[in-house]
């Protein structure tokens, strides 16, 4: 793996790092504490939950360029339309792309050909 982080930079051939993550999304709710006399104004520490979001994230650290793209969810699908954009979108001239991540999960090589019936990879 090593290996592959000593490449030189080559457009043709890049390396790119592929991860993703989940966040929860919160509302706050401030709520004004009532203040004695000679006090600052304080509030309540309190959230509304408001569902969870996901993010996929391309980097490619010899080039200096990444790119986040937020989705109302984690599917196989998703996972396939992501990587169909790293090569239709960002990196169309390249010959070959190094796919470094993990989370196998949702990464499984099938996703694509489900996603994309009949395509040659």
């Amino acid at each position: 793996m090593l290996n592959i982080y000593k490449r030189p930079y080559d457009p043709k051939h890049p390396v790119v790092c592929f991860d993703e993550t989940n966040k929860q999304l919160v509302k706050e709710n401030k709520t004004p504490l009532v203040a004695e006399l000679g006090q600052v104004e304080r509030y309540d520490y309190e959230y509304e939950r408001n569902g969870v979001s996901n993010l996929f994230m391309f980097s490619e650290p010899l080039a200096g360029w990444r790119h986040v793209e937020v989705t109302e969810r984690r599917t196989k699908k998703d996972y396939a339309h992501q990587l169909k954009s790293l090569v239709d979108i960002y990196h169309p001239e390249a010959e070959k792309i190094t796919l470094i991540h993990d989370n196998p999960n949702t990464n499984v090589p099938y996703a694509l050909y489900e996603t994309f019936e009949g395509c040659d990879l």
